[in-house]
């Protein structure tokens, strides 16, 4: 049940309302001033009549409400009832902000997502949006000035790129934010000056002096701020702040920059952090003769410091990593800054090669031979066929087995099923050899060469036999024929797998590879006067990104050859002629591919874990070997790789067993 109060509450709101038009109808027909007095009103009837008065279209919040007392003591035209309308608004957390032909009268609250632009402003208590253009002052420096000054509902921000503020608040309070950000960004009486040095190097300097700022500060020294930068091109400093302060660190400077002691002379030693001496030195000596060219070219004098022509002398030693430079102090300050740019740590390339190989051998062999002797009787022929293979004597050939039985021989039986008939012990001896063979043989070969080279650095891996061939022969005789004195000569030759890879990291992460790559075998054929070997090479050059794969090539090789023997016209006999004829067939076939994947390794740690995993990888074979045992040796364990203790630093690789 509702209260009395209650229910007199809409009744006193629309009382005020009602008197509140009573009074404004007259002043807007007859274009005269109004006086506003109201007591505990409720704001949605103070919009109405501020709609009817000022001709606007207001858009109203939901959570627009709250009771209004005005108190006025004269009278106000249409734009000052406005204003006044919007100061209510701000003293109850609210906000009018024009869009087009209406108004919306939102919380505080959203006002700064709504706010207008700074131009489209009406009144003091109108939400706007500034950018604030800062010239001499960063705006990081004026956050920490300014944010209390910004009420909880407004919105401050720094964009330090462009060095503007933006502030979304009341408009008064933003015209009043301006004005202080417009007395402070005032421009110092901090200047910029150069200072060229004429002995010392600008890097020395700028770093002895930022040294002796941070000794002053840490003992309690006071004093303006000063920024110090060094320009290695033209070797000179640059000194930005008080001119107080510029003048007691020129006259320092003044003292620093002086020649080095008669005694001392131009000799510098400079230490090596990732270069070879040797190399270096030859890449300084031609740049200092050029320098020298140079400056005598543009009439700059040179003091002699050297020798009486201000000579230059540049010289490696490989024991310390070092060069000892002699020269003017001009010339050795820009041989250090070549130095400092060449000496850098170089990137490494790990490649990983894979090599695929896979064959299918297939050959058959079917044949008849026979052979009857009637030496011992008159009335009997002699005669037979023969299609062995072998030319050795007592091979797998009928007439090679006939020989061998007749001295009580073991015969030497060839390949396959050999099925032989005969009598040799009669008058008339004969005998007959049927022979079979069929033969498969698959091979699959995988060879995963790696090897990790420096950028730039040509390497090379070779896991191969060291065959000799013969290339020449030579015997000598002696007077009568007695004297004989043979030689060979010979030559060795690797015969196996050879990578040669010379890696070059281009911008990004792509890496040229110039490669030789090279697989070979020494031939089962017997067929030839010396050792036959098999050789497959690529040599080409590639363009591929870090970690991912190429293939360098493929060969597709497939031959077939079919061999037939037999007696002329009777091996063309059908059905019989098989008695007369041999026959064998073979198939090679033959597939390699290699592949290849570098990977650019730029820090230490991704190096160390690509030699972890590589560790980890056989030691785990290891294990799973040890774990199956040793077959036949029961007592006996494999060796394996001790465990890695720390990832960052592996131990020896010494095997251990058990």
């Amino acid at each position: 049940m509702r209260s009395a109060t209650s229910l007199l509450d809409p009744l006193r709101g629309l009382a005020a309302a009602v008197a509140l038009l009573v009074l404004a109808a007259p002043a807007v027909q007859a274009q005269e001033q109004i006086t506003l007095n109201l007591k505990d009103a409720e704001l949605s009837a103070l919009i109405n009549t501020v709609a009817e008065v000022t001709g606007r279209n207001f858009v109203v919040d939901p959570r627009v409400q709250a009771q209004v007392t005005v108190v006025s003591k004269r009278p106000m035209n249409a734009d000052e009832l406005y204003k006044v309308f919007l100061s209510i608004l701000q003293v109850h957390g609210f906000s009018a902000i024009p869009s087009g032909e209406i108004t919306k009268i939102v919380p505080d609250i959203n006002a700064r997502q709504l706010g207008t632009e700074d131009g489209d402003a009406i009144g003091g208590d109108e939400i706007v949006t500034r950018v604030l253009r800062v010239q001499n002052v960063p705006v990081a420096q004026l956050v920490p000035i300014l944010r209390p000054l910004i009420p909880q509902q407004g919105h401050f921000a720094a964009y330090p790129p462009t060095n503007v503020l933006i502030i979304s608040d009341h408009a008064a309070n933003v015209e009043r934010l301006a004005g202080i950000v417009q007395r402070i960004d005032r421009a110092g009486s901090a200047e910029i000056e150069v200072i060229d040095l004429e002995h010392a190097t600008s890097e020395d300097m700028v770093q002895l002096l930022q040294q002796l700022r941070q000794n002053q500060a840490q003992g309690g020294g006071g004093g303006a701020s000063v920024q110090i930068a060094a320009d290695p091109r033209t070797n000179s400093i640059i000194l930005a702040g008080p001119e107080e302060e510029r003048l007691r660190l020129r006259a320092l400077v003044a003292r620093l920059d002086t020649p080095l002691q008669a005694d001392a002379g131009n000799t510098q030693v400079v230490y090596l952090n990732f270069a070879k001496a040797t190399d270096l030195a030859e890449v300084l000596q031609g740049v200092s003769e050029n320098i020298r060219a140079q400056k005598e070219q543009n009439g700059e004098g040179q003091a002699p410091a050297t020798g009486e022509d201000g000579e230059v002398s540049i010289q490696p030693d490989e024991t310390t990593n070092s060069l000892v430079i002699s020269a003017p102090p001009q010339i050795q300050q820009e041989l250090r800054a070549v130095i400092d740019k060449l000496d850098v740590r170089r990137a490494q390339v790990v490649i990983e090669a894979a090599i695929a190989e896979v064959s299918a051998d297939t050959a058959a062999e079917l044949g008849f031979q026979w052979a009857i002797d009637g030496s011992g009787d008159s009335d009997s022929a002699v005669g037979g066929t023969s299609f062995g293979n072998s030319t050795v004597s007592g091979g797998d050939s009928l007439g090679g087995i006939i020989n061998s039985l007749s001295r009580d021989e073991t015969p030497n039986v060839g390949q396959g099923l050999n099925l032989a008939v005969g009598d040799l012990a009669g008058g008339v001896r004969f005998a007959a050899l049927l022979r079979a063979l069929a033969s498969n043989a698959d091979t699959n070969i995988l060879s995963t060469p790696s090897l990790v080279t420096l950028d730039n650095q040509e390497a090379e891996i070779t896991v191969a036999q060291n065959v000799p061939f013969v290339t020449g022969s030579f015997s000598e005789t002696g007077d009568g024929g007695s004297g004989v004195n043979p030689f060979q000569t010979i030559e060795r030759k690797d015969v196996g797998l050879i990578l040669k890879v010379k890696p070059q990291i281009n911008e990004g992460n792509s890496v040229l590879l110039e490669i030789e790559q090279e697989v070979s075998s020494v031939s089962q054929s017997t067929q030839a006067v010396d050792l036959i070997t098999d050789k497959r090479a690529i040599t080409t050059s590639v363009l591929v990104d870090s970690g991912k794969l190429v293939v360098l090539g493929g060969l597709i090789d497939e031959q077939v050859r079919e061999t037939e023997r037999k007696v002329p016209l009777l091996g063309d006999i059908p059905g019989l002629g098989e008695l007369f004829r041999y026959r064998s067939s073979d198939s090679e076939k033959r597939n390699l591919m290699v592949f290849l994947r570098p990977r650019i390794v730029r820090d230490e740690a991704t190096m160390t874990r690509y030699a972890s995993d590589k560790y980890k990888q056989m030691r785990d074979t290891q294990k799973a070997q040890r774990d199956r045992g040793v077959d036949l040796l029961p007592d006996k364990t494999a060796p394996v790789l001790p465990p890695l203790e720390k990832p960052e630093l592996p131990p020896p690789f010494t095997a251990q067993a058990g």
